[in-house]
Parts: structure tokens; sequence; C-alpha cells
């Protein structure tokens, strides 16, 4: 049957399915998830009394029907963030994901370490805020040994957290049912658990990276790559192909401490000195290689894919073997393989059309400043041949700089044919050229938390994405809460009208040169290097540092928020390339605050304890508590996790 006699065929099944509802009674403050509340949503999305009638056409399958606000396909970064940004924002979500596990080429399966808007720290100070500061900040604390399956366990965790959120993992998005340029309901299937879901939803976000949800959906897409001329790209090719940038294999070493022999199998490429010319680099460590063991991006890239994962492995398996049998590479005697990759690592595939392409014009900031701007990128636009390896006349990629980074419109995040879609990660609205700047995780990341957060307001305001860039009032809500949540929007700062803190006066114990304590309330949260211009620094001494806020009449207040120095002009990622582990820290960044209390004054001047804090490393720190008059708060610190500064980027209060 086709898939439209399939969907008719669920609708007509409703008799013998069996129908669930997800709803979740827990709202974006409430306090985490125990085991019982999980258990709880195992019994919705696998009850424990089925129907004993099944599917027709599936006759071992049990059909669940499942409703949420937000539906998220993919649980790559994009999707991670997506989904958490939702839900905290209090819309009930449905998270899908093809693999056991989340994280996508940041998995375990793949091993890419998350780069960004600071290129490797060769821009430093542009480190991305939000939800993928915190997973870092978390993952680099609790997880020194830097092992990738400790990385897919928080992710697991961030998501089982939400109380908001119903995880549906080694499940497969296979169908959507569209009406008057809206989805209904898409289906998804389970094999490990033979249950087909029914899925119901709001607002549906495409974070598969193939776009798998928009091409169910019947959405405009894009592929390949465009002529310079389409929008005046001078990056752009002659004649318009259908060729991406290849998908890539990685694998890791150590050094075992006694020779270790290597032997390929009679199907590993047989490669040589003059293929690796412009790859591979006279090193001595071999822990963790190589990104530029790549292919496929001439062939088509979703179609192919397991000609692509045995080439891919063919040509892994025969740099291994000349690194260790030609004679070249003497020092790599007793290193061994440890892992290898057997998913490929994609870059490039299908592109979602939405109310704006990215272009290359749009990153290098010739048309403007766009009006939606909801997130950031910085990565140079890193082209790749689409050949890959196999031109090794060719450097593995060429990558253009860009002179600052840039903001992401929402109108990229929006498909402009299906009214209820939107997009995030590398499938946003772009063209090939500005595509090879977004694609990298951390702005997937960034991109997915804008996307999650609009996706959430749209529910909440009725709204569809397209009404929402519509509506100045609306998008310049969706903004502010973005930078709430510490997303950096280039040129927006503070303005909420309900942060009480901003009508208070500043004193602090001490001032550190041009790092005055009015800075925190000036509504910017970063400060490139050498610069102190959003940041209150203050000596520690015996008895800490303070900063507090003071109002000429008392005000009420129950929640105040702190957004604190996590070291922004440093890398941080998890990476299996002990080079680039060396622009990290491993543990809680030195100039965060680590304890803290808050304590406001009434009126009365009677000093009230509000929280106090030990053993803090995060960035974004927020504390509810009963409301009170205060006539100020203070904030002492008595102590970091290492600096003899106290650093404070700002600090909101609301009632």
């Amino acid at each position: 049957m086709n898939r439209r006699q399939f969907l008719t065929l669920a609708g007509a099944t409703t008799g013998y399915s069996v129908m669930v509802r997800v709803d979740h009674l827990a709202t974006a403050h409430a306090a985490l998830p125990g085991r019982e509340d999980i258990f709880r949503q195992f019994d919705r999305i696998a009850p424990s009394k089925p129907s004993r009638s099944r599917f027709a056409g599936e006759p071992h399958m049990t059909l669940v029907d499942l409703a949420c606000d937000v539906f998220v396909a993919g649980g790559g970064m994009a999707g991670v963030c997506a989904a958490v940004a939702a839900a905290r924002h209090g819309a009930k979500v449905i998270l899908v994901q093809d693999r056991s596990r989340l994280g996508g080429n940041s998995s375990s399966e793949v091993k890419m370490h998350i780069v960004g808007a600071d290129c490797h720290g060769g821009r430093p100070g542009w480190r991305e805020g939000g939800l993928i500061e915190e997973f870092r900040l978390d993952d680099a604390v609790n997880n020194p040994q830097r092992s990738f399956e400790l990385w897919d366990l928080l992710l697991y965790d961030k998501v089982k957290s939400e109380p908001n959120i119903t995880l549906l993992l080694d499940s497969v998005l296979f169908a959507a049912e569209t009406k008057a340029g809206q989805i209904r309901q898409v289906m998804v299937r389970c094999d490990k658990t033979e249950h087909l879901y029914r899925i119901k939803a709001k607002l549906f976000l495409d974070c598969t990276g193939d776009s798998r949800l928009a091409l169910e959906a019947g959405a405009a897409m894009r592929r390949g790559r465009e002529t310079k001329s389409e929008f005046n790209e001078s990056l752009g090719v002659e004649k318009p192909d259908d060729k991406t940038l290849g998908s890539s294999i990685l694998f890791t070493a150590r050094d075992c401490g006694k020779p270790v022999l290597f032997t390929p199998p009679q199907w590993a490429r047989k490669v040589t000195k003059e293929q690796l010319r412009f790859r591979l680099r006279p090193v001595d460590s071999w822990e963790y290689g190589y990104w530029w063991i790549e292919w496929g991006g001439h062939i088509e890239i979703i179609r192919d894919n397991e000609r692509i994962r045995f080439e891919l492995l063919s040509i892994v398996l025969g740099v291994w073997d000349y690194i260790k049998n030609s004679g070249d590479k003497p020092s790599s005697a007793n290193w061994g393989m440890d892992w290898v990759g057997m998913i490929p690592g994609k870059r490039g595939s299908r592109r979602i059309e939405g109310d704006h392409i990215l272009t290359q014009n749009d990153l290098e900031g010739k048309n403007g400043d766009p009006l939606d701007a909801v997130a950031i990128g910085g990565w140079a636009m890193d082209n790749h041949p689409p050949g890959g390896f196999d031109l090794p006349d060719q450097r593995p990629f060429t990558p253009t700089k860009l002179p600052q980074p840039y903001n992401i419109p929402l109108r990229c995040l929006g498909s402009k044919k299906i009214r209820n879609l939107m997009m995030a990660g590398r499938n946003i609205s772009a063209s090939h050229v500005a595509f090879t700047s977004t694609r990298v995780m951390a702005t997937c990341a960034v991109i997915g938390q804008a996307a999650g957060t609009a996706a959430a307001l749209c529910v909440r305001r009725g709204l569809l994405p397209r009404q929402l860039w519509q509506d100045k009032t609306k998008l310049a809500e969706l903004q502010q809460n973005l930078l709430c949540d510490d997303q950096t929007i280039i040129g927006r700062r503070n303005s909420d009208p309900a942060d009480i803190a901003r009508k208070a006066n500043v004193t602090a114990s001490d001032e550190v040169g041009d790092a005055e304590a009015e800075h925190v309330l000036n509504g910017c949260v970063r400060d490139l290097p050498g610069k102190a211009e959003h940041l209150w620094v203050g000596k520690m001494t015996s008895d800490g540092a303070w900063i507090e806020l003071v109002w000429d009449q008392p005000q009420q207040l129950s929640h105040i928020q702190i957004t604190f120095d996590t070291g922004f002009q440093r890398q941080l990622t998890l990476t299996a390339s002990d080079s680039q582990n060396q622009k990290c820290i491993r543990g809680p960044q030195p100039e965060t605050v680590r304890d803290y209390e808050l304590v406001a004054t009434d009126a009365a001047g009677n000093r009230h304890s509000l929280v106090k804090v030990t053993g803090n490393y995060q960035r974004l720190n927020r504390h509810a508590f009963k409301p009170i008059m205060a006539k100020s708060v203070r904030l002492h610190i008595t102590a970091t996790n290492g600096a003899d500064t106290a650093r404070v980027y700002e600090i909101r209060c609301n009632a």
C-alpha cells in the first residue's frame, strides 16, 4: 500500500488502537521528575495492557496514539536543544530519535567534537551560551576522563529530567499527513518494541539533518550547490549540481606500551604517500583521526549510505595501514586502534526552504542586520571537495574566514510551504555556501534552542511561525526570552520591563579596573578578551566579595537570575584529540563563582537569607523563593573555582 493509504488506514483503526494522550501536569519550573514519574511515561508509550488487536497491514505492531504541543524529529544537538528549550518554556514535547542514543555526530557513535562560532578557539570570546554551554560545563566537570559514552548519558539525562518531554529512542518517522498547508499527524515506528505511533502536534520541528519530516510533509527543499549568480555569491559554482560535502568515519587509537601489529582486511584501500600529501601531518600522536577521511559528496548521500560506509571504512583501514606498515611513521609502532566508527558522520544533505534563504552575503554582513535575529554563527565558510579523499590533488578543505560572527534570522527556521513546520540544524534554509558555516554542531545547537523557544511561544500565543516573525511585539518577546536564557543575539540586550533589577542602584565591595558594578545591569553578558564592558570584577578577600542592588522603594521579589563568567575566551568541548583538549579545562572553569549567598534587606532593615549555594560551576543560575518586599539584595561571594576575583555579568530580579 502507498503512504496515503497507510495513513487513511491508520485513521480507520481507532476502534482497536491504544488511545494515549501525553499530558504532563508538571510545569517548566516544577521539580525534576522522579523514577515513578518516568515510569508513568513508559506506561504511555508502551501500555502494559495493549489491545489484542493489531494494526491492519502491520499485524505484529501495536498502534499507540500520542499528542503533544511540539513534535521534534531528530535527536542530534539541534533536536535535543530544541526539545529541552520548548519543554522548559512549558510546551509538551515528543522527541523522536532513530538511534539508541542522543547527540548525533557528537555521540559515541561518531565522536566528533562540537565546534562553533569561536572557531576552535581561534575567535576567543565567542563560545556559545545557553543550553550548549550548560551541557558543556556539566560534561567538563563530570566527565574529566573524556568518555563519549558519558556524553551520551548526559544528554539522555537532560532529556529524561524534563517532565514535559516524552522520548522515543530507536524510533523512525516514516510518514506525515498534511492538509491545507499544515502537518496534521505523523507516523513513527519502533521495531524494537513493535509499536507504531500516530502523533498529533501543533508545531513540528525537523531536526533530522536529512529533512525526512519535510520530505514526508511535502515541504520545498534544496540540495546541492547553487551557481554564483543565483544569490550573487562569489563562492558559488559556475553550474548548479547535486553535490555536497561528504561524510567521515573517525577512529581512535592509543599507545599500548609495546609493539602492536596491524594487518588490514583484503578490501582495505592501498594508500600511498602521494594521496596523503595535503592530509597527513608529521605528528607523533595518533589518538584521533581524521576528519579528512571524507567521501561521498559526489554521489547520493542518503541512498548510497551503505556504499559510503564501506568506502570510508576501506579508507580508514588503508590510512592506518600506511601509518603502521609503510615505514614512514616509525613512532606509530606501539600504537593500536581501539575504536572505529561504523556510522558515517554526515555533513551535507537536503535543506528546507524558508521565508528567507541565508546566503554568503548575509554571513558577510552585506545585507544588514536581520530584525528577526535569534541565534549566532561564526564558523568559516568551510567548503570541502565533494569527492573528498579521492581528490588528493585538492586540499581537503578551503575555509573562507568571516570578519565577525553573524546573526541567523527566524525566517530561516520555518518552512515557506508547510506553515507549522520548523527546522533546526544543518537543514535550515540556507544556500550551500552559507550552509558550509552554519552546519557545525554548536551553531546547530543554538539554532535548535531558538527554534524550540519559538515553537513554545507559538503554542502559548496561538501563532504559526510566520506570524511570529511578522509580529514585531511577539518577535521582541521571543528575543527577550532567548536573551534571558543566555542565548547570544548580536546587537540585542536585556530590555525586559519585568526585570526589577534594571531600576536599582548598584554598589560593590570592589571594582577592578574598568569592570564596574553597574555593568551587571547593562543587558549584555559577554566580553571579548581584554575588555570588561559588561562584567563586574571584584577582588576576593578573606571575607569574599559582594555586589548589591538597592531600590528607592521596596520591591516584591520571588526570583533572581545570575549570569557568571565561565571563561568564554577558552575552548570548551569534549574531544578525543589531545591537542584540542589542551585548549580546554576539564573541570570547573576557574573564573566561575563557586559559593555564594543571596541576602535581602527589607524596609525595616531586617536581613533575610534567600539562598545559599556551594559547589557551583554553571554560568546561568536561577533561584525562586517565597515572595519578599526587599529594599536591597546582596550577592555575597565566598569562593570561586580558582580565580582571585569574583566575576558577574548580570543580575536579574523578578516579582
